[in-house]
C-alpha cells in the first residue's frame, strides 16, 4: 500500500511524516526505514527506526533509485513500512512521469506486503487520479 502526504514546498511535509513514523513504531511488529536527503532529522526520530541519508548514494534516475530499494528490501525480510521524504527529490522522479512512477512502487509494495509513506512536493490536484484516495495528509 502507498500512502501519500502532499503539499508545496514548505507546508509541513517533513514535521507530519516524522510524526507518522515515530508513532507507527510503537505498534510496529516489523522493521521500519526512513528514507531522507541527508541526515539532519537523525535526532527526531526514534532509534529503532532505521534512517538511510541517499545522498550517500547516487541515483541519477528513478530506476536507479528503485533499484536501490530492492536492494534494501531484499537485505531486510522483516520490512514492514518504508518512509520517503520528499520522494520526487530523493527518487529522481520526473513529474510527468508520476502515475507510471506510483505504479511501479504500488507493485513493489503489494508484491512484499510493505507499507510506503511519501512526502510529495506537490498540490493535491498534482497527483495521478487513481491515487487520490491514497492521501492521508493534504497541506
Amino acid at each position: 500500500m502507498i500512502q501519500l502526504i502532499v503539499g508545496n514546498e514548505g507546508k509541513g511535509k517533513t514535521t507530519k511524516l516524522l510524526e507518522k513514523v515515530n508513532s507507527e513504531i510503537k505498534e510496529a511488529s516489523g522493521n521500519i526505514v526512513y528514507l531522507d536527503k541527508n541526515s539532519k532529522h537523525m535526532y527526531e526520530l526514534n532509534n529503532k527506526v532505521r534512517l538511510i541519508d541517499v545522498s550517500e548514494y547516487v541515483f541519477s534516475n528513478t530506476d536507479e533509485f528503485y533499484g536501490f530499494l530492492c536492494g534494501v528490501i531484499s537485505q531486510d525480510h522483516d520490512l514492514q513500512q518504508v518512509y520517503f521524504d520528499n520522494f520526487i527529490k530523493i527518487g529522481c522522479i520526473d513529474k510527468d512521469c508520476m502515475k507510471c512512477t506510483l505504479d511501479k512502487f504500488n507493485a513493489l509494495s503489494d508484491k512484499y506486503n510493505i507499507t510506503f509513506v511519501m512526502s510529495i512536493a506537490v498540490s493535491e490536484n498534482d497527483i495521478p487520479e487513481e491515487y487520490k484516495s491514497n492521501i492521508i495528509i493534504s497541506l
